[in-house]
């Protein structure tokens, strides 16, 4: 008889499962008694799993590439007139499909980083893999028992429920997966913080080892956070794209955390000081990507990302946090006097000192987006009141510690280990403070009249100047020393030393990030109005004129389309098709936005109802948005810039402790 095809894929998950926990075991055995073989057993269980998980995940695709509806994740969230592109997002568009896509990368890079440092970690490699595989067989026993993707229906029924509305979009392709390369990203030093801590290995080669393993979950998370805001900004229809949603905020608190270890690292590797920051903030940021699941998954959350309503899932995901909580911090209270600096801060104005008072900053961020995500959520367990913590709060109390931390951003490179004269530090600022003062002025002169408005461009101004300064100071450095044109200079900049100046290229990236957000969120313009066929309204320097309105239609939907033209100084500079659309199979009805972007904003259009044969429109003028997507692309290129440089170059500036701390490298 024919064993079904998503069987086999239940069957490879239920294996996968099996070898975690063997891995486990032989990796556990091989630490103890320091076998040969067993190691190997357990690393090839490893990248079992990752061929099994694979496997798994791709069944699940095929189901609904052939809309094989016998499969009840298949009949919840697909159907027949589903475009193609949407049958495939669909199989991580859900609460069961999401958790296999998140068990896929565990499992691919666990194998990933187990082939990479087999070699150059031997006495490490089994804490490591028995992590690894531990958190494995976490997700995979949610999948295998509780939330089942394989799981089969019967009578299967004539056609599916369609795949939610808000998530039949591309930005559906890229956000979740790359969101979730990130979460996972982080299960990878995390492993090594263990395996260091556990051997009271705590020098700086398992810092050296996941430098790059932290680099690149960070710029994949910060990638996922952008994409997310996009898609909200074009799909959601309410002219923003962060609403300190606690989903939203589910994915800014690891990052706050992975922004802060990325930096602190550097001091250890450096100085051999911030051990015990540095795997707090390892363990730290591996357990609240473990609460985003819980807040996401979990179903205690009324929103578009939360997918689960099965309380028991809920629970297993809060009890398997409780215990990585309880094993991560217990190892660093166990470790703590092993974890003390060899050094200390020697200077005010010192590097360490600043990278201090980033870890303060970003971590007292994080604690306010934690309290301010789950008090609501105790609140309602304890009293069973409805509380609201929205953006007021959290502007409030964020925005200037933000500030803060892009000053430090600006500050941070150019000031020197070990501390520089005040006198030098003055001169070294002189120039982007005056940049600062300008801006300031100018702001004011033009009638920013609020004291925090006033404050955040200036803080921007200064960290552009100094960032910019500080390219400007390496390039001419680089064209004196070798006596060449400024393209070879800069080409030499980019090219040696890629660490050093790719950290400055995403700090650019990121001041411009932060001009966009104050643009488009202190000097937004909006407008509600009503518009017939032939009537015209204007907002900023625009005049918009409503054109014509149509119905239109789609493989799975029916909606209607009203024609706007946008005309500055009496010429047509774009013309705009905001609409709505109704999905019959869900019941839903969405809003098409249509937006027109420039250099200096966006003119952002969504329709609500039609009236009198016109529309009711709502119009935003969003100055500077796209500076924020622009700048992640400034982010992405300097953190792709840093990770290229070549690891003998690395190891080339960095201080090797093995000799110093009289521990034995691997």
């Amino acid at each position: 008889m024919e064993v079904p095809l998503v069987r086999v894929g239940g069957f490879a998950a239920a294996l996968a499962l099996a070898l975690c926990l063997f891995a486990v075991a032989q990796a556990a055995a091989a630490a103890r008694g320091r076998s040969p073989a067993r190691l190997v057993a357990a690393r090839n269980a490893v990248f079992a799993v990752a061929g099994l998980v694979s496997f798994a995940f791709a069944v699940l695709v095929h189901a609904f590439v052939v809309s094989d509806l016998s499969v009840a994740y298949v009949a919840q969230n697909s159907n027949h007139a589903l475009p193609m592109l949407y049958k495939v997002t669909a199989a991580w568009g859900a609460h069961e499909g999401s958790l296999l896509l998140w068990s896929l990368y565990l499992a691919l890079l666990s194998a990933l980083a187990v082939g990479l440092h087999w070699r150059d970690h031997p006495l490490s490699m089994p804490w490591i893999i028995a992590t690894l595989a531990l958190v494995q067989a976490g997700f995979l026993a949610l999948i295998v028992f509780l939330s089942n993707p394989f799981a089969t229906l019967a009578p299967v029924p004539a056609d599916g429920r369609d795949l939610n509305p808000l998530l039949q979009d591309p930005g559906l392709a890229f956000h979740p997966p790359v969101l979730y390369l990130g979460y996972v990203g982080f299960a990878v030093p995390f492993a090594f913080a263990v395996a260091a801590m556990v051997r009271r290995h705590i020098g700086t080669e398992w810092v050296g080892a996941v430098r790059r393993w932290v680099l690149f979950a960070w710029a994949a998370l910060t990638s996922g956070i952008i994409f997310g805001g996009f898609w909200a900004y074009y799909e959601l229809g309410w002219g923003g794209y962060w609403a300190w949603d606690p989903v939203e905020n589910a994915s800014l608190m690891p990052w706050l955390t992975g922004t802060a270890l990325m930096h602190s690292m550097m001091a250890q590797e450096r100085r051999h000081m911030f051990r015990l920051w540095n795997v707090f903030l390892v363990v730290s940021t591996f357990l609240l990507t473990l609460l985003g699941t819980f807040l996401v998954r979990s179903g205690v959350l009324t929103s578009v990302h939360a997918f689960a309503v099965d309380p028991g899932r809920g629970s297993y995901i809060l009890v398997f946090m409780a215990l990585a909580m309880v094993a991560g911090y217990g190892l660093v209270i166990w470790r703590a006097e092993d974890l003390e600096s060899e050094a200390g801060i020697e200077h005010p104005l010192s590097r360490e000192a600043g990278l201090l008072a980033n870890n303060v900053l970003l971590l007292m961020a994080t604690l306010i987006v934690v309290v301010g995500t789950l008090f609501p959520l105790a609140v309602d367990v304890v009293t069973g009141a409805k509380v609201s913590v929205g953006a007021p709060y959290f502007n409030r109390v964020m925005v200037p510690l933000m500030l803060a931390v892009v000053v430090l951003l600006a500050m941070g490179p150019s000031v020197p280990w070990r501390g520089m004269p005040g006198g030098r530090f003055v001169r070294q600022f002189r120039a982007p403070a005056l940049g600062a003062a300008a801006a300031f002025a100018g702001a004011a002169a033009l009638g920013v009249g609020e004291a925090l408005t006033l404050v955040a461009i200036a803080v921007v101004a200064f960290a552009a100047s100094a960032v910019l300064a500080d390219l400007g100071r390496a390039v001419i450095a680089r064209r004196k020393v070798a006596g060449c044109g400024w393209a070879r200079a800069v080409w030499m900049v980019l090219s040696q030393g890629r660490r050093r100046t790719g950290g400055l290229i995403v700090h650019l990236g990121i001041v411009a990030i932060a001009a966009g957000m104050i643009g488009s969120g202190l000097f937004q313009q909006a407008l509600t109005v009503e518009m017939r066929p032939g009537e015209a309204t204007r907002i900023h320097d625009v005049v918009l004129t409503l054109r014509g309105i149509e119905d239109i239609e789609g493989a799975n939907w029916q909606g209607r389309l009203a024609h706007v033209s946008v005309s500055r100084e009496g010429k047509v500079v774009a013309m705009m098709a905001p609409g709505k659309r109704f999905y019959p199979l869900r019941g839903m009805a969405t809003t098409e936005t249509a937006i027109h972007s420039e250099l200096g904003g966006d003119l952002y259009i969504f329709v609500g109802d039609e009236r009198d044969g016109g529309i009711v429109a709502q119009i935003y003028w969003n100055p500077l948005v796209s500076w924020i997507w622009v700048g992640w692309m400034v982010v992405l290129a300097g953190a792709l810039l840093s990770l290229s440089e070549p690891e003998r170059q690395r190891r080339a500036v960095v201080v090797r402790p093995a000799a110093a701390l009289g521990v034995p490298a691997e």
